[in-house]
């Protein structure tokens, strides 16, 4: 007799079974790959270098502006490596990106050897030099949205983790204590569900001095909870008179190992289809933002900004069509991992396709 590898084993194989689901996780994959190694695909910045007899990785300073190497700013580089490093030390040497495209600013003629500057406006068309073209100021497009994809998943990732958490923690209390309890959890989220993100998001930013995209993150995450909150309610009632949870209770189990050892593990696979669709969501609500020109400040760079720039010039197609069908395909992959795992994990559903 064939052992069974449990639930989540037996989920992860009727997961495989849907290629769309299946290449839909190899995309975000991709897309984490490139977001990671954004700096080392696209930029100005070396990758490595060796400079005065040390190493230094200045790329880094497309992550965090404190984290490019301070002696470059000492000895006046002024962003600009290729010729300084040879003019301040000629041994030196550096690895660069596999293109030489700033995210943040047009590349001047002969920045690097033989390099004619970026094109601007309707001149800015896809070509060799520019993949994806340019912008209105001869920004590379391509490098616009290699790096403007760490801001996507960020705002996924962490607006979703932020969401969770709070909807897991309000919907296991309420559901596992119910009465007086549950009724105040069910109240709070039946207020949070009445309050319109964008507009919350537009107030803030009207507020705060420098509003940055961890400020928008922050506030989809508070506002996203809601569904999550239900639904981990509904499996907690669900759940909390099960045996196992009841042998636990008798065996002097606590309420808080209870909810977190032993529910919450049986209650967790229905909780990531929200949370999955939820990151699409808040991919959505980013770009909708920088696209109405209330996204992450400069320099920030993300696929929403490109879509802004094309506003004002409609004829540059390009910056439509590129951030278009990244955030199109990006949205669809999550949707697609939602679907896949709510057939995987709901037994329900299963029956009903045969």
């Amino acid at each position: 007799m064939a052992h069974s590898g449990g639930f989540w084993a037996e989920a992860w194989r009727r997961y495989r079974r849907r290629p769309l689901a299946l290449a839909a996780v190899a995309f975000v994959g991709l897309l984490i790959l490139v977001a990671i190694f954004a700096p080392a695909i696209a930029g100005t910045k070396p990758v490595l270098c060796r400079y005065q007899g040390r190493l230094y990785a200045p790329c880094l300073g497309y992550f965090n502006r404190q984290w490019e190497p301070a002696i470059f700013t000492k000895d006046r580089f002024r962003g600009t490596y290729p010729q300084n490093l040879k003019d301040k030390d000629p041994e030196s040497w550096a690895i660069w990106p596999l293109v030489f495209q700033d995210p943040f600013r047009a590349v001047r003629e002969n920045e690097w050897p033989g390099r004619s500057e970026n094109p601007a406006r309707d001149e800015g068309r896809p070509s060799r030099q520019n993949l994806f073209g340019t912008d209105q100021a001869g920004v590379d497009v391509f490098a616009k949205m290699v790096h403007g994809t760490t801001v996507a998943l960020l705002v996924g990732f962490v607006s979703m983790g932020i969401a969770g958490t709070i909807g897991i923690l309000v919907g296991a209390i309420g559901g596992y204590f119910g009465g007086w309890v549950d009724s105040l959890t069910s109240r709070v989220t039946e207020i949070v569900m009445c309050i319109p993100t964008l507009v919350l998001i537009l107030a803030i930013i009207a507020i705060l001095e420098k509003p940055t995209i961890w400020h928008t993150m922050a506030i989809i995450g508070a506002t996203g909870w809601t569904g999550i909150a239900r639904l981990t309610r509904g499996e907690f009632l669900r759940l909390k008179n099960a045996e196992f949870v009841m042998a636990a209770r008798a065996a002097g189990a606590g309420p808080l190992r209870i909810m977190l050892r032993h529910i919450l593990p049986n209650a967790l696979a229905p909780i990531l289809v929200p949370i999955t669709f939820g990151i699409a969501s808040a991919i959505l609500v980013e770009s909708s933002l920088s696209f109405l020109g209330f996204g992450p400040p400069p320099p920030s760079a993300s696929w929403g900004s490109v879509l802004n720039d094309a506003r004002s010039n409609l004829s540059m197609w390009w910056l439509v069509f590129f951030p278009g069908v990244a955030i199109f395909l990006t949205v669809l992959a999550y949707n697609l991992i939602g679907e896949g795992l709510q057939e995987a994990t709901d037994p329900r559903l299963r029956e009903a396709r045969k």
